[in-house]
């Protein structure tokens, strides 16, 4: 059990800071209070409500996706204005009247294509002059409300983006076009859904909403503090323990967090303070939490909600997205868990003391621990299984009932047993708890999270109805679980009642309140997208990038990563995302496609997403950084630079995207490929790791660190070797196309090369990979991606590409012509380089191990030696 002192409140400023950064730092009392409570509260409802089943059923509030979209912006705007002050000095305590006239406003500019949307559909592309003056204020009130919510660097983008709209015809020749009008731009970017309405605000309003509340309810009813309490229990005994629970505990929180700040400040106020006392400098404590913070972005299922974003920049499942980005999520944590570990033994620091059992009783509780987590699955997986086998139509109901008993005993059982709490970050834990005393006395807690994965991994549902199923689950156990453990122990169930509708109403707030930032960032992000649109700058960006690059691919990857660690800086990861995927993913596909590089859609876009949430880090802005230095009271700066190199294995592992896929278990053929491929990446991530901290065995000489990086570097690339000497490819001709695709087993790529004229009457040449679903009639499987053909003799022409569709996505245009198929060649297996490098990297870890144990007989033997004359002579006197 974890031993604390008496209770002592947070630092005021880190709530401060969290309040400033995700919910709005003004906190009203009386009036005021109550409308933005009961705002807050109707917006969470009308989310839920536009998410379930029910205005289907009853046939009514069915609302279009442009007329949910404009509600959802009108709350937000709304809430923006009356939650965050103006400025640093405007008060906190009231709202001023300016204020609550900005958000009547931003409400009615918000709200104005639900209010008026027969009259706008019935006059297209014919604004009155109430339609442009609305539009005009609107997009004004969005770049207040970001200052407020966001800060200036995102109105510092959507500025320039609005001014590049305007100034086309005088900027340089490789970004000029002839502009637009203000007629134009106002109508592109409010009234209709090509900029601030389009697909952004879309998925904020559909999916992104739900995943925020779920988030918040879950830690209101207690799920963060008992993942905490969970990763302490199974980590502190281990050397550098508060470090390894920073980093686990943020991984966890990841899951269903949006924000990388609060997650730094949720974890970060017991990490930091433990990492420090165990002898790690405030720096570094701040650095390895804001490190494993920004990582709980990238972790799946909801990686910041960015990956239901993917669903829609992608185009391929949701399930697809997160098996690409599981392995590099978790290669990062593992990697990040090492790096930790080596600093604790840099420093020598010791494990938090935990309480005496002989290796029989750990080994038998182990055991028991992990069969008994592995029959649960299988009980759960054939239990659901085979009830919708037996009870057809009928089996969501008595799913559910099962549920019920499962949540009425968990809770039962959990009343027996005391509630484990972290309160006081400064006072040190004393004794460690065990894993099994904190997880029974949350197992209700994994409920909403099996059904989000169950209905979002098994049944498929779309990420909106997961979300919503998962919600209204947590929702129930927060309104029931106070009442619940009050009855079985016989304790006051009215008073816990009341706490548990408190805890309810504000929970629906504080998940509305999170998402301000959210649905504005994507609005704000919306201008970006629109201008894109409107300007064709996606194309100017691609020449530009690569009249910078020369042609140079790794150089183009490394200026695509400084633009996108730029556009990142203190935007959240939603709206980063956007902008990243939206002007610098399709640089990554045409340009790579060009220069011979067969790159997958979710590669590209991963790749730009990874260094969008590095800038949360990097300094002069990182957000995580200035958060994890408020705590360790440190220099953010310094703070910031420390989690940069930290974050340096997590920035390795987009180029390895690029150049080797199958990282993202892309074209993987059998179990064995699977875990040889799991393996060979762990290993390469934490050879980086040892070599970045000089450390492996013992401390690395520099021709060491240098052999561990060129091992990791064939690990992650052991093609590269093979490339020297025997070529990558064959060539086949294009006539063989529908063949091969008939031919392909399910979940093949096929890569082929295509000529043709772009849009400025230049050929151009590209090398495209495209994915092949389950095997049926070949022009089936290629219409299934968005691709139409025609073979005419021995040539082929692409006849149509689909809107939207992935073939579109990669660049692929009517017109152009396969010129050839790409087979891999047979060649001497991969596995071979990188079984050399596991070999080289093995022999070092053996001269380290004999030099560590060279050292310390040399130190054994000088201990039992005399040191100094003083010493020798004073032994001299006490001889007999």
């Amino acid at each position: 059990m974890t031993e604390l002192a008496s209770s002592k409140a947070p630092d005021v400023n880190l709530e401060q800071l969290v309040a400033d950064v995700d919910v709005g730092g003004r906190n009203p009392t009386g009036v005021a209070a109550q409308i933005l409570l009961i705002v807050a509260v109707a917006w969470s409802l009308f989310q839920l409500w536009y998410a379930s089943p029910l205005p289907f059923m009853v046939g009514f509030g069915v609302l279009n996706d442009t007329e949910a979209r404009s509600i959802h912006l009108a709350f937000a705007l709304f809430l923006a204005f009356t939650a965050y002050p103006a400025f640093k000095s405007s008060p906190r305590a009231h709202v001023p009247a300016i204020d609550w006239v900005l958000a009547l406003a931003g409400a009615f500019a918000g709200g104005y294509l639900f209010l008026f949307y027969r009259e706008l559909a019935l006059r297209p592309g014919q604004p009155t002059t109430m339609d442009l003056v609305t539009a005009g204020a609107g997009i004004l009130l969005l770049l207040e409300a970001t200052r407020r919510s966001l800060g200036l660097p995102m109105v510092f983008v959507a500025a320039f983006f609005i001014l590049f709209t305007f100034a086309g015809p005088y900027m340089p020749e490789t970004l000029q076009h002839k502009g637009a009008s203000l007629s134009r731009f106002l109508t592109h970017q409010w009234l209709v859904t090509e900029g601030v309405f389009g697909v952004a605000l879309g998925v904020s309003t559909s999916f992104v909403f739900l995943f925020v509340l779920f988030g918040t309810l879950l830690d209101k009813a207690g799920g963060g503090n008992w993942m905490m309490q969970i990763s302490i229990a199974l980590l502190g005994h281990f050397r550098g323990g508060a470090a390894k629970v920073a980093v686990v505990s943020s991984a966890l929180n990841g899951v269903v967090s949006g924000s990388s700040v609060s997650n730094v400040v949720s974890g970060g106020i017991f990490t930091i303070p433990l990492m420090k006392r165990s002898g790690l400098s405030g720096v570094k404590a701040g650095a390895i939490e804001a490190s494993s913070s920004i990582n709980g972005q990238i972790m799946p299922p909801v990686m910041g909600a960015a990956a239901f974003l993917m669903v829609e920049y992608v185009g391929i499942p949701y399930s697809e997205i997160v098996k690409h980005a599981a392995l590099p999520a978790i290669a990062s944590y593992i990697a990040l868990f090492y790096m930790v570990h080596l600093e604790a033994v840099k420093i020598g620091a010791a494990p938090i003391a935990r309480e005496y059992r002989p290796m029989k009783e750990r080994l038998y509780r182990t055991g028991l621990g992990l069969s008994g987590t592995v029959a649960v699955l299988c009980i759960l997986w054939y239990g659901i299984e085979f009830s919708q086998q037996l009870f057809g139509a009928a089996a969501p109901w008595v799913i559910g009932g099962a549920g019920l008993a499962v949540y009425a005993w968990s809770i039962w059982y959990a009343s027996h047993h005391e509630d484990l709490k972290l309160d006081d970050p400064n006072t040190p834990i004393t004794h460690l708890p065990r894993a099994w005393d904190v997880t029974r006395t949350g197992i209700d807690f994994l409920i909403p999270l099996v059904v989000l994965l169950w209905c979002l991994m098994v049944e498929q549902l779309s990420p909106g109805l997961s979300a919503f199923w998962a919600t209204v689950t947590i929702l129930g156990i927060v309104a029931t679980r106070k009442p619940l453990l009050a009855y079985f122990r016989r304790q006051d169930v009215a008073a816990a009642t009341r706490s548990a509708m408190h805890d309810l109403v504000d929970g629906l707030a504080l998940g509305a309140r999170n998402m301000i930032g959210i649905a504005i960032a994507t609005a704000t992000a919306g201008i970006v997208v629109g201008t894109i649109t409107l300007t064709g700058l996606g194309l100017m960006m691609t020449e530009f990038v690569e009249f910078l690059s020369g042609g140079n691919v790794i150089l183009m990857l490394l200026l695509i990563a400084a633009i996108s660690l730029i556009l990142g800086m203190g935007i959240p990861t939603t709206a980063n995302y956007i902008l990243v995927a939206t002007l610098m993913a399709p640089v990554v596909v045409e340009l790579g496609a060009q220069a011979g590089l067969a790159i997958p859609l979710i590669a590209v876009h991963l790749f730009v997403f990874y260094f969008g949430i590095m800038a949360d880090i990097t300094p002069p802005v990182g957000l995580a950084a200035f958060a994890a230095a408020a705590i360790s009271k440190e220099d953010p700066i310094a703070t910031g630079f420390q989690g940069a190199i930290y974050s340096l294995r997590t920035a390795i592992l987009p180029f390895v995207f690029i150049f080797n896929p199958e990282i993202l278990l892309i074209d993987i053929g059998s179990w064995g490929h699977l875990i040889w491929v799991c393996f060979v990446a762990l290993a390469a991530i934490l050879l980086f790791s040892a070599a970045t901290m000089n450390w492996f065995v013992t401390r690395s000489y520099l021709w060491e660190s240098a052999v561990l990086l060129l091992c990791c570097f064939t690990l992650f690339r052991p093609g590269w070797w093979l490339d020297r000497f025997y070529p990558a490819y064959v060539e086949r001709p294009a006539s063989e196309l529908l063949t091969k695709v008939q031919q392909a087993p399910e979940d093949q790529r096929l890569t082929i090369v295509v000529e043709g004229m772009n849009l400025e009457g230049e050929t151009v040449r590209k090398t495209v990979s495209i994915p092949l679903g389950d095997p049926q009639e070949p022009r089936m499987r290629l219409r299934a991606v968005g691709l139409g053909v025609t073979p005419l003799g021995d040539k082929v022409t692409i006849s149509n590409v689909a809107f939207g569709s992935y073939a579109k996505r990669i660049g692929l245009e009517a017109g152009y012509e396969v010129v050839a198929l790409l087979e891999p060649a047979e060649r001497p297996s991969r596995a071979i380089p990188a079984a050399i490098a596991l070999l080289v990297a093995a022999g070092i870890a053996g001269l380290q191990y004999a030099r560590r144990s060279r050292r310390e007989l040399r130190e054994s033997i000088q201990d039992e030696r005399p040191r100094g004359w003083w010493r020798r002579l004073r032994m001299k006197k006490t001889r007999p």
